[in-house]
């Protein structure tokens, strides 16, 4: 992995990916999509848990967005983690399913070119779902060989992939397409139906050019949902069996994206526009008979919008009293078109509609930042943004209907001093913001009587951070960096799990640290270490207890890669996911899990690889997920039963990939 000060030094034609990541911190990072591929990962978002101390997991199906856990967040589908893909922000608020709900399953991880990864509300470009942690990933331009490849693997598990680029014109032309089918281990089979493709069109360099995307995918899934765990305890169902066979889904989306870039003597200015269509259908059934003994508790959430928006930046070099400077400008915009419901159903038949609402909401983010060099081994940054957010909800209840508007200013700062002795010191602060769903700004009664008067929740939520850290290089071959921080929320965003979505909760506060390193002994072997460890609070009191239903303890991940471009390659990776409180006075509490994934294959002079990956190596008995609530089985007392609800993890799989460049 570079370092983020060897990052920052890169630019990009993405905005989201740039020229100036300085001063950054501690637990900064740029990773390759080499890396990001050499080790093995059994669905597209677990790619991302090359993030040090991200864990990427699955309750519900493999089409529904994955759960996302950083820094002591249960960031349920990516509240405040903002993830983006070549500029275009993937976090959607106002969702059907969950604030910030961000789906990564169109991601193929082939096409990476690099994973973009900062920490905390310091830094002034990043504005809503920021403030835990935001990841930019940006795809080549060009491959260095065209490839086509097949998998095949345990549970009916099919891909092939087709991929290549050529020179059109003075540019390039980079195509690829997917297409997926997997069952699963599950008694209901998954039945993934998913096909995915990208076509793009590039000019110039990543300085002076442009860059034209088209991507469409579409997916179509059954889902065995976490179950109670009484449910397996008495033998009702087995580990992998569910509750609801008619739970799943259906998702797709369709781009189109842009990318801009002009260096001059007036400095660097980069855009980037995007427009989106996104679908999702889900059919989710949590507590079974808990709120309707006859048709069970099934529900669907509908989330159908069309989104565009654009990032635009300056960035240019001056001095002042012999100071050189740096100082950026930016001014970013996005405007979504949305229609959310939530309706009653039993397997998949509509019952009734609990709301059904069209949403028009949109923001603008407005910063600067200046970084001065005020001697060869201190550098500092102080920057602020602004934001507005305003929209209208057009509700079938119409008490609930009405505008919303709010606005937040953020300061930033941060400071690096060094080197010496190949190590730099970082100290960052910061305010930030998270939104929420803005029809909880506007609702006045209970969609579900459309008479009980419900509280409104302010549109905004202000977060507030500081970090310090190190990185060195002492060590030959060894780049270690050590962070420590503080989070604060003004509200926390928490996962329901009888309603599938989120709601604000009380304020909290997260003090952690976070040590990541990477050892490289030998050219062909590279050495991963990963270890972070939160505390995490509610700071009000409330007799229920003050922990965070969700929030892990530790975590950590470790990998060991071989090989060259051709002969033998292969890996190994451990990921560790700690004990998490399931409810806040800590009595009930989620088990902890070891996951093993091996990878071992050779790549032929000619080009030809084949590839084994081994995921769950051990065959773990553990869990991907747990919660604790009240649900109901048939017979049980009418006002149903807290229990635990999980999701077993995947049992030993192996995959087999056949590939060819050409």
């Amino acid at each position: 992995m570079d370092s983020p000060t060897e990052a920052g030094g890169a630019s990009s034609a993405t905005p989201g990916g740039t020229a100036a990541l300085q001063p950054t911190a501690a637990s900064a990072i740029r990773i390759s999509g080499t890396e990001v591929n050499a080790v093995p990962f059994s669905r597209p978002g677990e790619a991302l848990e090359v993030v040090p101390g991200l864990i990427v997991t699955q309750h519900s199906g493999e089409g529904k967005a994955n759960q996302y856990f950083l820094r002591g967040f249960n960031l349920d589908h990516g509240t405040d983690l903002a993830i983006s893909v070549d500029g275009m922000p993937l976090n959607m608020p106002t969702h059907g399913h969950g604030q910030g709900y961000a789906d990564i399953n169109f991601l193929i991880p082939e096409l990476i070119r690099s994973v973009d990864v900062r920490k905390g509300p310091y830094f002034a470009d990043q504005g809503d779902f920021a403030s835990a942690g935001a990841v930019a990933i940006d795809y080549v331009n060009k491959l260095p060989h065209n490839i086509a490849e097949m998998s095949f693997g345990s549970f009916g598990y099919r891909r092939a992939l087709a991929a290549g680029s050529t020179a059109v014109g003075a540019g390039t032309l980079l195509a690829a397409i997917e297409a997926n089918k997997y069952d699963g281990p599950w008694d209901v089979p998954d039945n993934v139906r998913k096909l995915n493709g990208v076509l793009r069109y590039s000019q110039g360099t990543a300085t002076d050019g442009l860059t034209l995307t088209a991507m469409a995918y579409s997916n179509g899934w059954n889902s065995t949902d976490q179950v109670a765990q009484r449910a397996i305890d008495q033998g009702l169902i087995n580990r992998r069996g569910t509750l609801d066979p008619t739970d799943g889904g259906t998702s797709s989306r369709f781009s189109l994206s842009s990318n801009w870039a002009q260096s001059s003597d007036y400095g660097q200015t980069s855009v980037s526009a995007y427009v989106v269509r996104s679908d999702l259908r889900l059919f989710n059934n949590f507590t079974y008979f808990l709120d309707n003994p006859v048709n069970g508790d099934q529900f669907s959430q509908l989330d159908a919008r069309t989104l565009g928006g654009f990032d635009a930046r300056h960035t240019f070099d001056w001095r002042f009293a012999a100071l050189e400077m740096q100082t950026r400008i930016g001014l970013q915009s996005r405007y979504d078109d949305i229609h959310v419901g939530l309706f009653k159903t039993e397997q998949r038949a509509w019952l009734s509609t609990v709301r059904d609402d069209r949403v028009q909401e949109g923001n603008v983010g407005l910063w600067t930042d200046t970084t001065v060099r005020w001697t060869d081994w201190l550098r500092t940054t102080v920057g602020v943004r602004e934001d507005f957010f305003a929209g209208h909800v057009f509700s079938d209840t119409p008490e609930n209907s009405g505008n919303a508007q709010a606005s937040m200013a953020s300061p930033k700062a941060g400071l690096v001093l060094g080197p010496w002795y190949k190590t730099e010191f970082y100290g960052n602060a910061g305010y930030g913001l998270h939104s929420n769903d803005i029809r909880g700004a506007t609702i006045t009664v209970d969609p579900n009587d459309n008479v009980t008067p419900l509280d409104r929740v302010p549109l905004l939520v202000r977060s507030r951070g500081a970090e310090l850290g190190i990185r060195t290089k002492v060590i030959e071959g060894l780049t270690s960096s050590l962070a420590v921080f503080v989070l604060d929320f003004d509200s926390e965003l928490l996962f329901v799990g009888d309603a599938g979505t989120t709601e604000p909760s009380r304020p909290s506060r997260r003090v952690g640290v976070e040590w990541t390193n990477q050892y490289k002994p030998l050219p062909w072997m590279t050495i991963d270490l990963d270890v972070a460890q939160t505390h995490a609070r509610f700071t009000d009191y409330e007799p229920v207890g003050a922990h965070i239903p969700g929030a892990p303890a530790w975590v950590a991940s470790s990998a060991i890669t071989l090989g060259g471009d051709t002969g033998w390659f292969g890996s190994l990776k451990a990921r560790y996911f700690g004990p998490r409180p399931l409810i806040e006075d800590d009595s009930v509490r989620s088990k902890s899990s070891l996951i093993f994934n091996a990878r071992a294959g050779y790549t032929f002079d000619n080009g030809v690889r084949v590839q084994l990956d081994l995921l769950n190596l051990f065959n773990t008995q553990t869990n991907q997920i747990e919660y604790y609530y009240l649900s109901r089985l048939p017979g049980e007392p009418i006002d149903g039963t807290a229990d635990r609800h999980v999701h077993p993890a995947e049992p030993l799989a192996v995959r087999l990939t056949v590939a060819t460049r050409f």
